[in-house]
């Protein structure tokens, strides 16, 4: 059985809770259960904003998460509160700009350029999300790849869909590369 409860943090403005829609979305059309909630603060744009997703092979029984399997991060506040939220041996997801890390040496860390990829070779920083919907599908594997793009095509505003399905390939890259360099930095 596969189970994964999903955090996905940063700031209002940042698109996080369409991305929480799209995980979900996705999760569904691959014939998973699937709980999504979010919350952000009263400013939106700016505030602390954050989307959960649990999905599961079987029944949900508790729509909550207390403790999540992988946290995305794309700023220091998100990550300064949400960190110990993350479960021993899960999966942290963050945007390479956040500096002050918790000592966590028990879980699996990917600090990866998520915001100035969209800012500075997609030329749009409001495909954030969907770079990092990139990563966190390609290092997590509970989604088929396919669902997960459908899903950006059904949700993306008209007429920015190669822009979203670009920014989704971009996140695939920047897994890819990360464990390419850590590869040779074993070897």
């Amino acid at each position: 059985m596969k189970y994964s409860e999903f955090r996905l943090s940063g700031s209002g403005g940042q698109g996080l809770i369409l991305a929480g829609i799209i995980l979900a979305e996705a999760a569904l059309q691959n014939g998973k259960n699937v709980v999504q909630s979010q919350s952000y603060g009263p400013e939106a744009r700016g505030g602390a904003s954050k989307a959960e997703v649990i999905i599961s092979d079987d029944l949900i029984y508790y729509p909550k998460i207390e403790n999540c399997d992988v946290l995305l991060a794309l700023t220091q506040k998100a990550y300064d509160k949400y960190i110990d939220s993350l479960k021993p041996g899960g999966l942290l997801i963050l945007d390479n700009m956040i500096t002050r890390k918790a000592n966590r040496n028990d879980v699996d860390v990917y600090s990866m350029p998520i915001l100035s990829t969209a800012a500075d070779k997609l030329n749009k920083m409001m495909v954030a999300n969907i770079v990092a919907l990139g990563c966190i599908c390609e290092l997590s594997n509970i989604v088929d790849k396919k669902y997960v793009e459908k899903a950006v095509m059904n949700r993306v505003p008209h007429g920015t869909e190669e822009l979203n399905k670009k920014a989704l390939i971009e996140g695939f890259k920047l897994v890819k590369d990360k464990k390419r360099e850590m590869y040779y930095e074993v070897c």
